[in-house]
């Protein structure tokens, strides 16, 4: 089945595995070169993958997020870099759909899902290089850069953000193509090499008022809150993904290789060493699914609550995908540095390009301490505090 075909011929799992299917047999040699994934972009944008999380009314197709973090998660086994942006296209379709109402993202998500758009993102509340200054009554010129800008280049629309002189966090939503943004190519880290994370530049960008998200606004309210649970529970299923990837990888190369020439063993699967890394790392992981689908049933009823959403409510939820967050890290972090224990020294031969695994996965969980997840939980353990709504909790 061609990954063209429309989400009404297939169940979107279905059209993930294809798509991981292609993205795989590129991945290695793609994460050597960096740079914008292109083709990989237009494959996500054929799939009708990106109207996943828009309402039926919008022409989206009004998914769960267990299926939207499913398909993040399938794509992350092959992908990370690919998943995060994908991923990240529908974190930012959550934050329209949480910071402003219906009337005003209605026409946003209407063209997104009839023209496959995809969304880019230049918001980063911490850093607060780029103002907002108001001009007329209607009016903003947006000035400055963002650095961590995910899944900015090649997109078709863009969340931005600045800060006016009252120090308010301005949040908008334009087309990547308006006069004035500009993107600077600058992202050549060890990991998630192609997620095009680098810096934007917003030379004196005119902002109507009505492209601001300003009703609730960010973070206003309970429900609004959400969004950043949203992100960390995507940040879970694609830890979740690379750490399953590098224990299938490590699955299927041990099945023909000979076992240690001082085990009592001759073949590697039959080794009680290799035997004993396998089912420490299947623990792990069956840990993580435990918790990651328990968070997304806690995200899934506080979402479908809405407006009448508590900060108790809101406060369970962040505790589940902190726990979650904690978990996925450690595992993803594990597997991916000891596969090379049961693979051997051949693994490590460049070509293979074993190690991204491990390279992606580090570089994104430095992004969000996991040390402060542990502050939270610990805290709400011995106190029964809940952490306080912020963009990265």
């Amino acid at each position: 089945m061609n990954v063209s075909t429309p989400l009404t011929s297939a169940h979107p799992i279905e059209i993930a595995r294809q798509l991981a299917e292609q993205f795989a047999t590129t991945a290695a040699e793609r994460d050597k070169q960096g740079g914008n994934p292109k083709s990989e972009r237009d494959l996500i944008r054929q799939s009708g993958l990106l109207g996943l999380s828009i309402p039926t009314q919008y022409g989206g197709q009004g998914a769960t997020w267990k299926t939207i973090f499913q398909t993040i998660q399938t794509i992350a086994q092959v992908d990370s870099s690919l998943a995060h942006v994908y991923g990240f296209h529908h974190l930012l379709i959550a934050t329209v759909q949480l910071f402003s109402q219906p009337e005003q993202y209605g026409k946003w998500f209407e063209k997104t899902a009839q023209e496959n758009l995809f969304w880019g993102n230049t918001l980063n509340p911490l850093d607060r290089r780029t103002t907002a200054v108001k001009v007329s009554e209607h009016e903003y010129i947006f000035h400055g850069d963002k650095s961590f800008c995910s899944g900015s280049m090649d997109s078709d629309v863009l969340l931005c953000s600045g800060y006016n002189e009252d120090g308010k966090l301005l949040i908008g939503v334009i087309p990547t193509a308006r006069d004035g943004v500009s993107f600077l190519g600058d992202w050549n880290n060890m990991g998630q090499r192609q997620t095009d994370s680098g810096s934007s530049h917003f030379e004196q960008v005119k902002i109507q008022e009505d492209e601001l998200l300003l009703n609730p606004g960010p973070l206003s309210t309970p429900y609004s809150s959400l969004r950043p649970l949203v992100a960390q529970l995507i940040f879970v299923h694609m830890f979740l993904g690379v750490a399953e990837g590098a224990f299938e990888t490590a699955k299927q190369t041990v099945q023909t290789q000979k076992a240690w020439s001082k085990s009592l063993a001759e073949n590697a699967v039959n080794d009680p060493f290799t035997q004993k890394h396998f089912a420490e790392f299947y623990v792990q992981l069956e840990g993580v699914r435990l918790l990651a689908n328990k968070a997304v049933e806690t995200l899934q009823k506080a979402w479908d609550i809405g407006e009448d959403l508590t900060a108790e409510q809101r406060g369970e939820v962040s505790i589940a995908i902190a726990t979650a967050k904690i978990a996925a890290t450690n595992t993803s972090l594990y597997i991916t540095q000891n596969i090379f224990q049961v693979m051997g020294a051949r693994a490590t031969t460049a070509k293979l390009n074993l190690d991204r695994f491990w390279r992606n996965v580090r570089t994104q969980t430095l992004h969000d301490p996991i040390d402060y997840k542990y502050q939270e939980v610990g805290e709400w353990v011995l106190t029964g505090k809940v952490p306080d709504p912020s963009f990265y909790s």
